[in-house]
């Protein structure tokens, strides 16, 4: 397809996103908006959940403003759970929980309270909560289903067209479903869903366990409500300044590297080279024949636009890299074209890794910042970035339907305050860069970071990992003191 039919493409489907999105004017707002929401009785009741239930954890639906601008149109319902203290003389309010994404759903998340110890867990009402948009809150529904949020553009602008149409695709349908509701998932609003919950369960403040994309929404809330935030752990954190086109790329290019180096030590068993060159040399061989004959996995084909996808879900954790030495040697000896077969545990982590809520990712991508609309803009970054970024530029920095997305409905929240909060972060982080966790520190002055060194994982606060850094968290939520510095941890 050519830049001039993309182009009219690219038109076509922004008209149709431009019909979709008009929004009435709000209301005039009475003395208090949100009073009929703060003051509402929750319906607790069993969760009807393998993990939730066992854990004595109760759940009900919090009614929220869909635009909170206007308080007396629409409304969502966001569904909580429960997992009351057990040492009430000791208790310190409710801590909520949030796994990231954004499209992942936290629900269950106080039955898995992580590397949490039992004494820090007893002494809190632990809240999940599927934020609006993910899971049972009033999911967003594109009447689509890719396989993996990001596609690699591929080698030449042939394929990078095609996902760019498809993408601009992908964006009329969410828009068309319901375009005036999705615009208003965003992280702003969940933020403001948030506060609604603490006032809602009767708490002067909340304390917030976030990773992730769930960094940059405790960041979005200590910023808009400061006052009512306690204790606040930020776990692989997330530049708030950060758009998300690119930034991943080199830190993930890293990673490969580093993988690479464990399976060419290990030749022998997997085939895959005696050397990062010659592993990073069968990964574009194998790449080029995927493309050439793409193969029928599950409910899609792996061709070169899903491999790097495919990369991108192993190498965030070192702990995986026989996973990911045993997928790759699958694909090289499987025939042109023939069906990928591949043993339980490798298909079980790459579903559980590529199945995120995409139309929530997208919608809260989107909406909380404006994305280049030229097409081209993305294929020139590609272009700028393919020397350094061979496998994942043509990735992280493609065209998605935020470049079909209307404008968002608030600027992005500028950070910068003094609240005291801890972040925790490993240096090899695929998802949320280092820098990004250094930047973010910078911008709270009043934060500590704990560094994991020299770890590939995303996610530094896990059972087993590091003691250093895990007592180090464990006794934030027990006191409420941060280290007296920034302090660096290992394995």
């Amino acid at each position: 397809m050519g830049v001039h039919m993309l182009r009219r493409c690219v038109a076509a489907v922004a008209a149709v996103a431009a019909g979709l999105v008009a929004v009435a004017p709000a209301a005039a707002a009475p003395a208090d908006p949100l009073a009929r929401f703060s003051g509402q009785h929750l319906d607790w009741k069993s969760c009807g959940n393998k993990d939730l239930d066992p854990a004595g954890a109760r759940c009900a639906e919090v009614t929220v403003p869909l635009d909170y601008a206007d308080p007396a149109g629409r409304t969502l319902a966001v569904a909580i759970s429960r997992i009351p203290a057990t040492d009430a003389r000791h208790r310190r309010g409710i801590l909520l929980f949030n796994p990231g994404g954004p499209g992942a759903g936290g629900l269950a998340m106080p039955a898995r309270p992580n590397a949490l110890a039992p004494e820090v867990r007893s002494r809190y009402d632990l809240i999940g909560f599927d934020p609006r948009g993910v899971g049972r809150s009033a999911p967003v529904n594109c009447g689509w289903k890719p396989p993996t949020a990001m596609m690699s553009a591929g080698f030449d602008q042939t394929g990078f067209a095609r996902d760019a149409v498809y993408f601009g695709g992908v964006a009329a349908s969410c828009l068309a479903v319901d375009g005036a509701r999705i615009r208003h998932i965003t992280t702003r609003n969940t933020a403001r869903d948030m506060d609604l919950i603490r006032a809602v369960l009767g708490e002067r403040t909340l304390n917030y366990y976030g990773v992730s994309y769930g960094t940059y929404l405790g960041t979005v809330y200590l910023q808009m409500f400061g006052d009512r935030a306690d204790r606040v752990l930020l776990d692989s954190a997330m530049d708030p300044d950060a758009t998300g086109v690119g930034y991943m790329g080199m830190a993930n290019e890293i990673a490969l590297d580093d993988w690479a180096r464990w399976v060419s030590a290990h030749d022998g068993e997997y085939h895959l080279g005696a050397t990062v060159p010659a592993v990073r040399a069968t990964l574009a061989e194998l790449q080029r024949k995927v493309a050439r004959r793409p193969m029928p996995w599950q409910n899609f084909f792996l061709d070169e636009h899903q491999l790097p996808p495919l990369l991108f879900a192993f190498v965030r954790d070192f702990r995986v890299n026989d996973l990911l030495a045993k997928a790759i040697r699958q694909i090289a000896v499987t025939p042109d074209g023939a069906p990928l077969r591949v043993d339980g545990p490798v298909q079980d982590f790459l579903i559980g890794q590529m199945a995120l809520d995409n139309p929530a990712f997208f919608a809260v991508s989107c909406g909380d910042h404006e994305f280049p609309h030229d097409p081209q803009w993305y294929w020139r970054d590609i272009e700028s970035h393919r020397a350094t970024e061979p496998v994942f530029g043509p990735m992280v920095r493609s065209v998605s339907p935020c470049a079909w997305w209307p404008a968002p409905t608030e600027s992005p929240t500028a950070v910068g305050n003094s609240r005291p909060v801890l972040i925790t972060q490993s240096t090899m982080d695929t998802r949320t860069p280092y820098h990004g966790a250094v930047a973010l520190h910078h911008k709270l002055t009043g934060s500590r970071l704990v560094t994991l060194r020299d770890v590939r994982i995303h996610g530094a606060f896990r059972p087993g990992l590091s003691r250093c850094l895990n007592d180090t968290v464990n006794a934030y939520f027990r006191t409420g003191a941060l280290p007296p510095s920034d302090r660096t941890c290992t394995l």
